[in-house]
Protein backbone atom coordinates (compact mmCIF):
# COMPACT_ATOMS: atom_id res chain seq x y z
CA UNK A 1 0.00 0.00 0.00
CA UNK A 2 1.67 3.21 -0.92
CA UNK A 3 2.28 6.05 1.43
CA UNK A 4 -0.62 8.29 0.10
CA UNK A 5 -3.21 5.64 0.12
CA UNK A 6 -2.49 5.46 3.80
CA UNK A 7 -2.33 8.97 4.40
CA UNK A 8 -5.99 9.07 2.58
CA UNK A 9 -7.24 6.26 4.90
CA UNK A 10 -6.07 7.65 8.05
CA UNK A 11 -7.79 11.04 7.24
CA UNK A 12 -11.24 9.66 6.24
CA UNK A 13 -11.10 6.94 8.64
CA UNK A 14 -10.75 9.26 11.24
CA UNK A 15 -13.63 11.57 10.25
CA UNK A 16 -16.01 8.20 9.63
CA UNK A 17 -14.86 7.40 13.37
CA UNK A 18 -15.58 11.55 14.55
CA UNK A 19 -18.68 11.63 12.84
CA UNK A 20 -20.86 8.35 14.70
CA UNK A 21 -23.70 10.44 16.58
CA UNK A 22 -23.12 8.61 19.81
CA UNK A 23 -25.44 10.83 21.11
CA UNK A 24 -27.94 10.13 18.79
CA UNK A 25 -27.91 6.49 19.25
CA UNK A 26 -27.81 7.03 23.38
CA UNK A 27 -30.90 9.30 23.70
CA UNK A 28 -32.56 7.03 21.07
CA UNK A 29 -31.95 3.87 23.27
CA UNK A 30 -32.45 5.75 27.02
CA UNK A 31 -35.76 7.59 25.65
CA UNK A 32 -36.81 6.41 22.30
CA UNK A 33 -36.77 10.40 21.13
CA UNK A 34 -34.47 12.19 18.53
CA UNK A 35 -31.91 14.30 20.57
CA UNK A 36 -31.94 16.61 16.86
CA UNK A 37 -35.08 17.52 17.81
CA UNK A 38 -34.68 18.59 21.26
CA UNK A 39 -33.26 21.56 23.08
CA UNK A 40 -30.02 23.13 20.93
CA UNK A 41 -30.54 19.88 18.33
CA UNK A 42 -26.70 18.95 18.59
CA UNK A 43 -25.42 15.48 19.66
CA UNK A 44 -23.10 16.29 22.06
CA UNK A 45 -23.12 15.14 25.92
CA UNK A 46 -24.61 18.85 26.90
CA UNK A 47 -27.52 18.41 24.94
CA UNK A 48 -27.51 14.60 25.12
CA UNK A 49 -27.87 15.79 29.41
CA UNK A 50 -30.81 17.76 28.89
CA UNK A 51 -32.27 15.12 26.76
CA UNK A 52 -31.96 12.00 28.95
CA UNK A 53 -30.15 13.15 32.17
CA UNK A 54 -26.89 13.40 33.74
CA UNK A 55 -25.71 9.19 32.80
CA UNK A 56 -26.80 9.69 29.27
CA UNK A 57 -24.56 12.79 28.75
CA UNK A 58 -21.68 11.64 30.38
CA UNK A 59 -21.90 8.36 29.05
CA UNK A 60 -22.13 10.25 24.94
CA UNK A 61 -19.37 12.87 26.43
CA UNK A 62 -16.90 9.91 27.03
CA UNK A 63 -17.81 7.79 23.84
CA UNK A 64 -16.94 11.09 21.79
CA UNK A 65 -14.01 11.78 23.91
CA UNK A 66 -12.81 8.35 22.89
CA UNK A 67 -13.47 9.59 19.13
CA UNK A 68 -10.81 11.64 18.97
CA UNK A 69 -8.12 9.48 21.07
CA UNK A 70 -8.87 6.65 18.30
CA UNK A 71 -7.93 9.12 15.91
CA UNK A 72 -4.21 8.50 17.12
CA UNK A 73 -4.43 4.57 17.08
CA UNK A 74 -5.34 5.36 13.26
CA UNK A 75 -3.06 7.59 11.86
CA UNK A 76 -0.17 6.15 14.09
CA UNK A 77 -0.91 2.70 12.70
CA UNK A 78 -1.00 3.50 9.00
CA UNK A 79 1.41 6.33 9.10
CA UNK A 80 3.91 5.81 11.92
CA UNK A 81 6.34 9.25 13.50
CA UNK A 82 3.90 11.96 10.88
CA UNK A 83 2.77 14.72 12.95
CA UNK A 84 1.23 16.37 10.06
CA UNK A 85 -1.55 13.28 9.72
CA UNK A 86 -1.82 12.90 13.26
CA UNK A 87 -3.03 16.50 13.31
CA UNK A 88 -4.84 16.08 10.33
CA UNK A 89 -6.70 12.77 11.55
CA UNK A 90 -7.13 14.50 14.67
CA UNK A 91 -8.89 17.54 13.39
CA UNK A 92 -11.22 15.51 10.76
CA UNK A 93 -12.66 13.80 14.17
CA UNK A 94 -13.53 16.70 15.16
CA UNK A 95 -14.81 18.41 11.95
CA UNK A 96 -17.17 14.76 11.64
CA UNK A 97 -18.24 14.91 14.94
CA UNK A 98 -19.79 18.41 14.21
CA UNK A 99 -20.48 17.82 10.46
CA UNK A 100 -21.48 13.97 10.32
CA UNK A 101 -22.09 12.50 7.06
CA UNK A 102 -24.62 10.24 8.91
CA UNK A 103 -26.69 13.07 9.73
CA UNK A 104 -27.43 14.88 6.49
CA UNK A 105 -31.16 16.54 6.60
CA UNK A 106 -32.84 18.17 3.98
CA UNK A 107 -32.86 22.27 4.69
CA UNK A 108 -36.69 23.74 4.15
CA UNK A 109 -35.07 26.55 1.93
CA UNK A 110 -33.41 23.91 -0.13
CA UNK A 111 -29.80 22.11 -0.31
CA UNK A 112 -29.09 19.66 2.55
CA UNK A 113 -26.85 20.28 5.97
CA UNK A 114 -24.68 18.29 8.07
CA UNK A 115 -25.52 17.53 11.70
CA UNK A 116 -24.19 16.91 14.97
CA UNK A 117 -21.92 18.37 18.30
CA UNK A 118 -19.69 21.19 19.11
CA UNK A 119 -16.52 19.45 19.04
CA UNK A 120 -15.15 20.54 22.23
CA UNK A 121 -15.37 16.53 23.97
CA UNK A 122 -14.02 14.92 20.78
CA UNK A 123 -11.26 18.03 20.61
CA UNK A 124 -10.02 17.10 23.81
CA UNK A 125 -10.01 13.47 22.59
CA UNK A 126 -7.68 14.48 19.54
CA UNK A 127 -5.31 16.85 22.06
CA UNK A 128 -4.87 13.28 24.03
CA UNK A 129 -4.40 11.58 20.98
CA UNK A 130 -1.33 14.01 19.99
CA UNK A 131 -0.47 14.21 23.78
CA UNK A 132 -1.99 12.47 26.14
CA UNK A 133 -0.31 13.76 29.12
CA UNK A 134 -2.36 16.95 28.11
CA UNK A 135 -5.63 15.57 29.73
CA UNK A 136 -4.38 16.97 33.10
CA UNK A 137 -4.24 20.19 31.76
CA UNK A 138 -7.28 20.41 29.98
CA UNK A 139 -9.60 18.32 32.44
CA UNK A 140 -9.29 20.13 35.72
CA UNK A 141 -9.51 23.91 34.20
CA UNK A 142 -12.26 22.54 32.13
CA UNK A 143 -13.96 21.23 35.17
CA UNK A 144 -13.55 24.85 36.38
CA UNK A 145 -15.09 26.62 33.65
CA UNK A 146 -18.03 24.43 33.70
CA UNK A 147 -18.56 25.01 37.09
CA UNK A 148 -17.54 28.76 38.00
CA UNK A 149 -18.07 30.47 34.80
CA UNK A 150 -21.07 28.50 33.94
CA UNK A 151 -21.92 28.54 30.03
CA UNK A 152 -21.43 24.81 28.30
CA UNK A 153 -19.94 27.01 25.51
CA UNK A 154 -17.34 28.83 26.68
CA UNK A 155 -16.25 25.07 28.15
CA UNK A 156 -16.09 23.93 24.89
CA UNK A 157 -13.83 26.85 23.56
CA UNK A 158 -11.57 26.65 26.95
CA UNK A 159 -11.08 23.11 25.59
CA UNK A 160 -9.29 24.73 22.44
CA UNK A 161 -7.98 27.38 24.01
CA UNK A 162 -6.23 25.39 26.97
CA UNK A 163 -4.75 22.75 23.97
CA UNK A 164 -3.17 25.80 21.83
CA UNK A 165 -1.64 27.16 24.57
CA UNK A 166 -0.27 24.05 25.95
CA UNK A 167 1.22 23.07 22.84
CA UNK A 168 2.30 26.88 22.07
CA UNK A 169 4.84 26.76 25.51
CA UNK A 170 5.53 22.45 24.32
CA UNK A 171 6.61 24.12 21.40
CA UNK A 172 8.77 27.41 22.89
CA UNK A 173 10.29 24.58 25.45
CA UNK A 174 11.52 22.48 21.86
CA UNK A 175 9.60 19.64 23.35
CA UNK A 176 7.14 19.62 20.44
CA UNK A 177 6.63 20.06 16.92
CA UNK A 178 4.94 23.92 16.24
CA UNK A 179 2.71 20.75 13.80
CA UNK A 180 1.06 20.52 17.17
CA UNK A 181 0.09 24.25 17.51
CA UNK A 182 -1.65 24.08 13.98
CA UNK A 183 -4.57 21.61 15.95
CA UNK A 184 -5.08 23.90 18.52
CA UNK A 185 -5.70 27.19 16.45
CA UNK A 186 -7.46 25.05 13.38
CA UNK A 187 -9.73 23.29 16.91
CA UNK A 188 -10.27 26.77 17.83
CA UNK A 189 -11.90 27.81 14.68
CA UNK A 190 -13.92 25.14 14.47
CA UNK A 191 -15.64 25.18 17.75
CA UNK A 192 -15.88 29.03 17.41
CA UNK A 193 -17.82 28.37 14.09
CA UNK A 194 -20.17 25.79 15.47
CA UNK A 195 -20.70 27.66 18.57
CA UNK A 196 -22.10 30.97 16.54
CA UNK A 197 -25.45 31.09 17.85
CA UNK A 198 -23.99 30.26 21.86
CA UNK A 199 -21.54 33.23 20.83
CA UNK A 200 -24.75 35.75 20.20
CA UNK A 201 -26.76 34.33 23.01
CA UNK A 202 -23.92 35.17 25.65
CA UNK A 203 -23.69 38.44 23.61
CA UNK A 204 -27.17 39.03 24.55
CA UNK A 205 -27.12 37.29 28.24
CA UNK A 206 -29.21 35.07 26.98
CA UNK A 207 -26.94 31.54 26.75
CA UNK A 208 -28.16 29.05 29.35
CA UNK A 209 -26.05 28.48 32.53
CA UNK A 210 -24.64 25.45 34.10
CA UNK A 211 -22.67 24.42 36.84
CA UNK A 212 -23.18 27.19 39.94
CA UNK A 213 -24.15 29.63 37.85
CA UNK A 214 -27.23 27.96 36.90
CA UNK A 215 -27.45 27.13 40.40
CA UNK A 216 -27.40 30.26 41.90
CA UNK A 217 -29.82 31.84 39.18
CA UNK A 218 -32.59 28.67 40.18
CA UNK A 219 -31.90 30.09 43.86
CA UNK A 220 -32.58 33.71 43.20
CA UNK A 221 -35.16 32.82 41.12
CA UNK A 222 -36.73 31.04 43.59
CA UNK A 223 -36.09 33.96 46.50
CA UNK A 224 -37.50 36.46 44.08
CA UNK A 225 -40.90 34.68 43.77
CA UNK A 226 -41.17 33.92 47.52
CA UNK A 227 -40.65 37.80 48.25
CA UNK A 228 -43.13 38.39 45.27
CA UNK A 229 -45.59 35.92 46.98
CA UNK A 230 -45.24 37.29 50.36
CA UNK A 231 -45.12 40.79 48.83
CA UNK A 232 -48.70 39.71 47.60
CA UNK A 233 -49.92 38.17 51.08
CA UNK A 234 -49.42 40.98 53.03
CA UNK A 235 -51.00 43.31 50.67
CA UNK A 236 -54.02 41.12 50.81
CA UNK A 237 -57.07 42.55 52.76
Amino acid sequence: MSEAVKVLLSLLGSYLVGAIPFGLIVVWVARRQDVRRIGSGRTGGTNVMRAAGWLAGAITGILDVLKGVATGWIARALVPDNPWVLVGSALLAVVGHNYSVFLIEKREQGGIRFKGGAGGATAFGGAIAIWPPIWMYILPIGVLVYLFIGYASVTTISVAVITTVVFTVRAIQGEATWVYVLYGVAVLGVVLYALRPNLERLRRGTERAVGLRAYLQKRHGQRGGSSMNSGNQNAMP
